[in-house]
């Protein structure tokens, strides 16, 4: 047996240098070398945990029962630690957990205690990958493989079996879209519910040999009690589900003997077949039948390091945008939902850190999108004014070298007529350097061959640097540049940020400036010619003397923008008082004072141009959230007050949903704004509904049908989606777009119905 040293210095914590074999299969022996003396858990003087992984000579039978002898011979982890509500508290729900590997899986199971009837779990919904299962009952694991305290894993399900991966990358950058190949069961027993997790190998990347040390964190939530537990301790205002991103903060987990990381092969070709009408474009299209093929190729280059290539890439099985309301004249950014810009995205995250932009209002958002440019907007890449431009061909090398995070993206695009898009080339390079614990350095270089501005090519580069020197400190920026066709001089744009976030009390400033010419043609810029100074501060306590009350926020907010020239454009001051319940449910109420510049006429609706002038006016917002555990959930928002020279109100219920069973779930969304002005007055509407079903974990039919006063569009989604295989899978998509300012019914304008299968190889 090996002593080795523990987390802290001068403390010592017994490693696994022993691995203990055991047979799991049910009807077999355990090994009888499982040494006592050897304790799975210990815990140094600040209660950071130390966890021996147990080997398994058979693999694991993964059925979520818990009934192998391995269950019983091998004793559990149970030592978890409250860390909200109430910080390094016992747990009111005990939860057992096991950590397992044999040579191609890494396995994490637990049984989870409950004193509520299974009626009175919090289990609803079934789909993977859902935001709604992070307000579910669940258990799972956070794994960092490289034990590089900043990137890691998350896995996790809910007791009904709805799963959910997530890719973290330096503590933050979620992406929730990383879909690698593992299986999840959950049964029940009297007293609770039990869950079991395979992982392949071949799906993570990590260091091979014996006795290797990796980060893991198993988590526990119990949602209608809005309480969490760790293994390893948390700060309070990371307790809840956030703190998974903590990668640094997660326990070290020992004795691991790893296969060869082989470098793997998938493979995933697709055929489709589409049934389409678009009278849109020249010629109309009429029930033209059609289909195509492709592949997706992966290729473990190293450990980890990774190649991708994609050939006639096909994304018609995503789903259409939600349609939003924008009373500003600046452009909104729509999130990225194709699986192939998707996979590796924290890597090419440049200089935005934990960057939240302001708080905003939730009417009339003249701040509440962040200002801070990105240099690389995947949407750029295979879509131009809302049409879909086919993707040729593209390469992608995502993954480490040493403590190099390294990104390259080359990806060629065809034409498109509707849009006048020409053939174009993509090229994205990002390097970025760790440094001292949780802190970093890079650089980004982006290329696009047809400018979108004139003839010849645009390009962007720039320095970026984040740096946590402390556990609620951080600070960085960016420095960058763009080179465009007729542009020339004030075409740089540079950001500042400072940040204490801590539970009690936090404050932020930010410095940015957009040149006028700043253009990255491969990124996104909501705002341009203007130099940003943005201040809050934040008190935070959590008052034991309310009862059901579990935090009261205060917070002031002040933003001032001005113009390259020196002119104030805008203003807002924010104040924003807000409870938390211990239910989760939220009551805010904010106001705002603002001041918006017009140089120039600005159309807020179809046909009301506000004429240019100076504006100051205000606004009242108030909101209660009910929470998202609940059976039926939303925020429900009313705005009153001032808009430019005239008046606003405004009624909106969002992030609404109803769970009608466990599998079927109704989200409706409704926001009216009414606004009054000296020039005209006008209404907007944005009306949305969602429903899913779900027949089982990897099978479910979603449909999406929303209207929008903004472009008098309304259109229908219809999904199914089947993984009829680990990685593979069936789509069955229909959408329909129509323009209701014919009269009569609605003019079609597009529909389609396709179908797409694809099939993955794993060599």
């Amino acid at each position: 047996m090996r002593v080795t040293r523990g987390l802290a210095a001068g403390s010592l914590v017994l490693a696994a240098a022993l691995v203990v074999p055991v047979r799991s299969l049910a009807g077999q022996a355990a090994s009888p070398a499982l040494d006592q003396a050897q304790p799975l858990l210990t815990r140094d003087e600040l209660r950071r945990a130390t966890i021996r992984a147990v080997r398994l000579e058979a693999p694991l039978q993964v059925d979520g029962r818990l009934e192998e002898r391995v269950y019983t011979e091998v004793p559990p982890i149970t030592d978890f630690i409250q860390t909200m509500p109430r910080e390094n508290a016992q747990p009111t729900e005990r939860t057992a957990a096991w950590v397992f590997f044999d040579r191609t899986t890494f396995y994490v199971a637990a049984r989870c205690w409950d004193s509520a009837p299974p009626d009175q779990w919090v289990a609803n919904e079934m789909r993977r990958d859902t935001a709604q299962l992070r307000q579910n009952d669940q258990f799972g694991a956070i794994i960092d493989t490289f034990h590089d305290r900043r990137n890691g894993y998350i896995f996790y399900a809910n007791p009904i079996g709805g799963m959910s991966d997530i890719a973290v990358t330096d503590e933050g950058n979620p992406n929730q879209d990383w879909n690698p190949v593992w299986q999840a069961r959950t049964g029940r027993f009297d007293g609770g519910w039990t869950i079991e997790i395979a992982i392949p190998f071949k799906s993570l990347r990590y260091r091979a040999g014996q006795n290797q040390t990796w980060g893991i964190q198993l988590r526990r939530g119990v949602r209608r009690k809005n309480e969490w537990h760790y293994i390893n301790p948390l700060p309070l205002a990371m307790g809840g589900a956030q703190g998974s991103f903590r990668i640094s903060a997660a326990a070290t987990l020992v004795g691991l003997d790893l296969p060869e990381a082989s470098r793997n092969l998938e493979i995933k070709p697709y055929t489709i077949s589409r049934l389409s009408t678009d009278r849109v474009t020249v010629p109309a299209l009429s029930n033209e039948v059609r289909g195509d093929f492709g592949v997706d190729v992966k290729y473990g280059i190293t450990a980890n390091l990774t190649g991708d290539l994609t050939y006639n890439t096909d994304f018609a099985q995503v789903e259409v945008d939600e349609q939003q309301v924008n009373l500003t004249r600046f452009n909104l950014i729509f999130p990225e939902k194709r699986e192939f810009f998707l996979e590796g995205r924290g890597i090419f995250e440049f200089g935005r850190g934990s960057v939240t932009g302001g708080t905003g209002s939730a009417g009339i958002g003249l701040n509440a999108t962040n200002l801070v440019p990105q240099l690389f907007y995947t949407r750029r890449i295979g879509l131009n004014r809302g049409r879909v431009v086919p993707i040729d061909v593209g390469g992608r090398v995502t993954g480490k070298v040493g403590e190099l995070n390294v990104g390259a993206i080359n990806i060629a695009t065809g034409s498109e007529a509707v849009s006048a898009t020409p053939q174009t080339n993509f090229t994205v390079l990002r390097v970025k350097q760790d440094i001292l614990r949780r802190s970093n350095v890079g650089a980004m270089f982006t290329n696009r061959s047809q400018s979108v501005t004139a003839p010849g090519s645009a390009r962007t580069y720039g320095v970026d640097a984040a740096f946590a020197v402390l556990t609620d400190m951080t600070f960085g920026g960016f420095y960058a540049r763009t080179e465009t066709p007729g542009l020339r001089s004030d075409d740089a744009s540079y950001f500042g940020r400072f940040e204490w976030a801590g539970d009690r009390y936090g404050a932020r400033a930010e410095y940015l400036v957009v040149g006028d010419n700043f253009n990255p043609e491969v990124g996104f810029v909501r705002r341009d010619n203007l130099e940003r100074s943005f201040g809050t501060l934040r008190f935070s306590p959590r008052p034991k003397s309310w009862r059901g009350v579990r935090k009261i926020t205060t917070e002031a907010t002040v933003e001032y923008i001005e113009n390259r020239r020196g002119v104030l454009e805008s203003r807002q001051q924010n104040g924003r008082f807000n409870i938390e319940l211990e239910n989760s449910d939220q009551f805010t109420v904010e106001a705002n004072d603002y001041f918006e510049r017009l140089l120039r006429p600005f159309e807020a609706s179809r046909g009301v141009f506000i004429p240019p002038n100076g504006y100051d006016f205000h606004d009242v917002i108030t909101s209660y959230a009910f929470g998202q555990q609940r059976p039926v959930s939303g925020t429900l928002t009313l705005q009153a007050g001032r808009f430019y020279d005239g008046t606003i109100r405004a009624t909106s219920f969002t992030a609404a949903r109803v769970a009608v069973t466990n599998r079927w779930s109704v989200e409706p969304t409704v926001s009216l704004n009414r606004v009054n002005l000296s020039v005209g007055q006008f209404t907007t509407s944005l009306l949305r509904a969602r429903s899913d079903f779900a027949f089982t974990p990897r099978m479910f039919v979603s449909g999406l049908v929303q209207y929008s006063s903004a472009d008098r569009a309304f259109s229908t989604n219809l999904r199914f989606r089947w993984e009829y295989q680990l990685g593979s899978e069936l789509f069955l998509v229909y959408t329909d777009e129509r323009d209701t300012l014919a009269s009569g019914f609605p003019t079609l304008k597009n529909r389609a119905l396709v179908l797409k299968v694809n099939r993955l190889w794993r060599i």
